[in-house]
């Protein structure tokens, strides 16, 4: 009997971007850490696929996401379970059920369970959302409702300049996107800029008028960035969320927006 002595390699647990295969044949060292600019300017051409994990994050993020994966059935299940606390939605019913708000049809994508199909989503609009499984929601309105969203550190964050965190705002609601290419529709990204302003933004201004005026030499505004990755670069996309960026914001604000402390690893 033959002994293969170079078995083939397990398939990563995501499917890998150009960029990414890049990155894994970096190291530490040779890789430049995104700083506060080059975010500004990633983010203002909307050139998301650019964005990357250190070479050793990357790597424990793969090795990370199969052993989730093989725990916890997906990503989405790990997510809902351990760090959301929310339930997760049967989407394997083949009926269509419509609601003032949000239309499922047995149309599906993929997900990250075999043999499991996840429905189309539209909005009331008639627009489709790009997240799988429908939560129960008070408010129909992304944001309307803090209870249908819960804002946390991101596990895995992109590699960053010192000062800069990285922080997730998942959603029950579902968020529009363009049918061509997952994109955020303009009502969606003004609904978005204004929670953040809201939240973000206006909670650094109110810190800098109650005798934090030494925090920032420039506006609370410079110091929060937001986007969304369009369907094909989530790596989650079962569940709908937002990604939050914020510079030399201290401690004590990112435990009271988020309530946890850096990700330990």
């Amino acid at each position: 009997m033959t002994i293969d002595t170079n078995p083939a390699e397990e398939p990563p647990a995501f499917n890998l971007t150009e960029v990414d295969r890049q990155v894994l044949a970096q190291t530490d060292e040779e890789f430049i850490l995104h700083d506060w600019e080059d975010l500004k300017s990633i983010i203002a051409r909307n050139d998301l696929g650019i964005l990357k994990r250190k070479p050793s994050d990357l790597h424990r993020y793969l090795a990370w996401s199969a052993s989730t994966k093989q725990k916890y059935g997906s990503i989405t299940n790990y997510i809902c379970q351990e760090r959301l606390h929310w339930a997760l939605p049967d989407t394997t019913t083949a009926t269509t059920t419509t609601t003032t708000t949000t239309t499922i049809t047995a149309a599906a994508t993929h997900t990250n369970k075999p043999g499991v199909t996840s429905p189309t989503i539209t909005t009331a609009a008639g627009v489709p959302a790009d997240s799988g499984p429908v939560f129960p929601y008070n408010n129909p309105t992304p944001f309307a409702d803090p209870a249908d969203y819960k804002i946390l550190r991101n596990d895995w964050p992109y590699g960053l300049s010192p000062g800069i965190a990285h922080l997730v705002v998942w959603l029950r609601t579902p968020v529009a996107v363009n049918p061509d290419d997952g994109d955020l529709t303009p009502e969606s990204r003004a609904l978005i800029e204004g929670f953040v302003l809201r939240t973000f933004v206006g909670r650094l201004a109110a810190e800098q008028r109650n005798g934090g005026g030494g925090l920032f030499a420039d506006s609370p505004r410079d110091h929060v960035l937001w986007f969304k990755n369009w369907t094909a670069l989530q790596s989650v996309r079962s569940l709908e969320h937002i990604h939050v960026l914020v510079r030399d914001v201290p401690e004590t604000i990112l435990l009271e927006w988020t309530g946890e402390g850096p990700p330990q690893h």
